[in-house]
């Protein structure tokens, strides 16, 4: 690095973590942040030095402002995100950027119209990107969304154009529950993302979500590293990804398409950095639909790394460092040069939650009395976390314990690998979804590809264990 010579990680806990670990194998000095009860966390001591902030729960994290004045302080040249907190956040990119601080991530124009969905449609549509059957802008009333929705023919979705992260999502299957759902999501986008906007899209149920990695240098050039099969989800909520897609493996020409849309829809914005175009494929036709675009680092990018062999996080240094000396990003012809032809075998990654299967999934936040994971030898086993025998999970952030991955030559070998990873991993203390996670490895339906975006709905999970209700007396 020529110009980045100091780096302030602005997030906790795992990509915390993982943020670091390249920073620092490219000699670039490192500073967390902390609450109070981050303070024995992993991604305090793994940086070189280490900003207690004022409270303890997630606020602290996304007080821009004083995330902005300690870098000052400090003398830092760049401030990374991560994902969550701040990292969609346009107006703190913007103020990072003012601040004469090198922001490592997306412009904050980028950020602003993909963070709203309808407009993140609009931009799609114009770069020749299929876009899924609905509304042309916002749904202004819930009679608009009836006479919508009929058109379109049901089931459809209702979505809050501000929303992400699986919420202000409602699927409706007839007309009085476009009536009920309007006000539901209206309510929901307004609290949660300060936009009651809506709009709304024909809903696929046989469908899987793929997803396409592309990383452009903010001129005009944009690359893609493959895609990632992320059709198991809970809530809207991504549990189990694979890269290569199965699907996309036994149809040919797919990956090529699913490629050359998301980058021609990156090039048409001159998109910076990292970023994620998200894409509903039916399962039957193979036909695909842009969804949105995530304008950050995807918490599932470690198996992409895997099988295209980069370090994406060390091509976000390497395009802030460009910035910093007044290139403005990347070298196009540099950047055309790192586009791979095809993945190098399968990775599968778990992500295991501090949660409680037998509760719906209710976070269970407690002390770790004991964590052993598996020797990780042959760069076959990758395990992201930010916890250790003793450390405590908190309810004041969500509650992610690690992303285990594994990467074997062919997908059946993944397949294995993972099973093995899974049952030899040892968490004691409050309950987690590790078993839960090895019941899906284990499924037939898995095992031969067939996961789409409604698996979990029919998925039977009987675990090898009991739920203390209360304690007894005797």
């Amino acid at each position: 690095m020529e110009k980045l010579k100091t780096l302030l990680i602005a997030n906790r806990g795992e990509i915390a973590v993982r943020i670091t670990r390249t920073a620092k194998a490219l000699g670039i000095h490192t500073i967390s942040i902390y609450s109070a009860a981050d303070a024995a966390s992993s991604h305090v001591t793994a940086a070189d030095e280490a900003v207690l902030l004022s409270g303890n729960d997630s606020s602290v994290y996304t007080d821009g402002e004083n995330i902005i004045a300690i870098a000052k302080q400090k003398g830092v040249d760049a401030i990374i995100p991560g994902y969550g907190f701040l990292s969609e956040n346009a107006e703190f990119a913007r103020q990072v950027a003012d601040a004469g601080i090198a922001w490592v991530g997306p412009s904050p124009e980028a950020i602003e119209a993909f963070g709203v969905k309808h407009v993140a449609r609009d931009l799609a549509e114009k770069a020749g990107v299929p876009i899924v059957p609905g509304t042309k802008g916002l749904v202004e009333s819930a009679e608009d969304a009836v006479r919508a929705s009929e058109k379109l023919g049901f089931p459809v979705m209702l979505k809050a154009t501000g929303g992400g992260g699986g919420m202000g999502l409602v699927t409706c299957y007839n007309v009085d529950e476009v009536r009920s759902g309007f006000d539901k999501v209206q309510s929901r986008g307004k609290t949660l993302f300060k936009n009651s906007g809506l709009f709304i899209e024909r809903y696929y149920a046989a469908s899987r979500h793929i997803e396409v990695q592309v990383f452009g240098n903010g001129q005009g050039s944009a690359i893609h590293f493959g895609e990632r099969e992320c059709s198991i989800q809970r809530r809207h909520q991504k549990v189990i990804e694979e890269c290569p897609s199965p699907f996309v493996e036994k149809h040919s020409g797919l990956r090529e398409k699913l490629g050359n849309a998301a980058v021609s829809l990156a090039e048409s914005i001159k998109y910076g950095s990292a970023g994620t175009v998200e894409y509903l494929v039916d399962d039957e036709s193979g036909d695909y639909f842009f969804l949105e675009m995530n304008t950050r680092l995807q918490v599932e990018h470690g198996i992409t790394e895997l099988c295209y062999d980069v370090d994406l996080v060390e091509l976000m240094l390497q395009q802030a460092d460009a910035q910093l000396n007044g290139q403005g990003g990347l070298k196009a012809d540099l950047l055309k040069q790192m586009q791979p032809s095809s993945p190098k075998g399968s990775a599968i990654e778990a992500r295991v939650y501090a949660e409680n299967p037998l509760r719906d999934f209710a976070p269970s936040p407690g002390l770790l009395q004991s964590v052993s994971w598996p020797e990780q030898q042959n760069d076959r086993i990758r395990i992201d976390t930010w916890v250790f025998t003793g450390a405590t999970i908190t309810p004041n952030y969500d509650p992610l314990i690690a992303k285990v991955m594994f990467h074997g030559p062919s997908r059946n070998e993944a397949v294995e690998g993972m099973q093995a990873l899974l049952s030899s991993s040892k968490i004691c203390g409050p309950p987690t979804n590790l078993d839960f996670l090895e019941e899906i490895i284990r499924d037939d339906r898995f095992k031969a590809g067939n996961t789409l975006t409604n698996f979990l709905d029919t998925f039977d999970f009987r675990p090898a264990a009991i739920d203390v209700i209360s304690a007894g007396a005797y």
